[in-house]
């Protein structure tokens, strides 16, 4: 049994979500999930809905056609279609950290995302021995002032060589050029601590000790051109105290980081994030 996955934005209006699931119901569809949110101060409309088809002899191909000529057209939607065999391809982006780039492999090998991974690219050679120990694909493209935009043109072949949909940043600490991030609009997720603005430069959990802070944080957003300021997509927080140290500090940073990372690529995989205003509508 078909199952699809229906993403729908547009202006808010009565009789959107009577529309789609008599629609659903003229294909033999059975919803298995649904969900919706209105922004009122914006007037905007958001669901997510899942269902699954009950004649296979109707193609995807005709049920898209249908769906765009009737409701797509009454309601002027943003919308988008997907069944759950259409796996994602994942890029990973990694420089020298490797707890991030070690959590995701270990949750990709046993099965919890539901995603393809076809290469890991990097800025340093340090990580390829993690990408070799799980057989993926590793592409070392130095990366400085003086080559950016030879860099950035190698990236983007080779990405579009892999087919890549969307593309995580697993504590990649270069920043994302300008044509990738057009190439790729809410389609690239980055993870940071949450110290941001208050502790920048190289050594934020040593400056956060310092000020005596009680909790440490981690985000994770889609990028954009301006610096760690995308669409929030995860976050979450522990305590500290006096009696912690600085390694302390840091190794529960990075816990949250892996913790937080995981989350946002399963949210985004799945197909239950939608990006509208700087902010994200996150379904269940």
């Amino acid at each position: 049994m078909q199952k699809i996955t229906i993403l729908i934005h547009c202006e808010d209006q009565k009789g959107i979500i009577a529309a789609v699931t008599n629609f659903i119901l003229k294909i033999e569809g059975n919803i298995v999930y649904i969900d919706q949110h209105v922004d009122v101060e914006q007037n905007e409309f958001f669901m997510r809905l899942e269902c699954e088809l009950t004649n296979k002899e109707i193609a995807l191909a005709s049920i898209q056609n249908d769906f765009h000529q009737t409701i797509v057209q009454d309601f002027n939607m943003s919308w988008e279609i997907y069944t759950k065999n259409q796996k994602p391809k994942m890029a990973l982006f990694v420089s020298k950290y490797d707890h991030c780039l070690f959590d995701i492999l270990g949750r990709y090998s046993a099965g919890e995302l539901n995603v393809e991974i076809p290469l890991i690219v990097s800025n340093h050679e340090d990580l390829r021995p993690i990408a070799e120990r799980f057989n993926i694909p590793f592409h070392c493209i130095p990366f400085t002032k003086e080559n950016k935009a030879e860099g950035e043109q190698q990236q983007i072949e080779l990405l579009k060589k892999y087919g890549i949909d969307f593309i995580v940043l697993a504590r990649y600490m270069q920043i994302i050029t300008p044509n990738l991030i057009a190439l790729y609009e809410n389609k690239i997720i980055n993870i940071h601590h949450s110290f941001l603005p208050a502790f920048p430069g190289a050594k934020p959990y040593h400056s956060a000790f310092k000020r005596g802070v009680k909790i440490i944080g981690a985000t994770s957003h889609y990028v954009t051109q301006e610096l760690d300021e995308g669409p929030i997509i995860e976050q979450d927080i522990t305590r500290v105290s006096h009696i912690n140290s600085i390694e302390d500090f840091i190794m529960k940073g990075r816990d949250l980081e892996r913790i937080v990372l995981a989350r946002a690529i399963k949210l985004h995989s799945e197909r239950k994030t939608m990006v509208f205003s700087n902010k994200t509508v996150v379904f269940s």
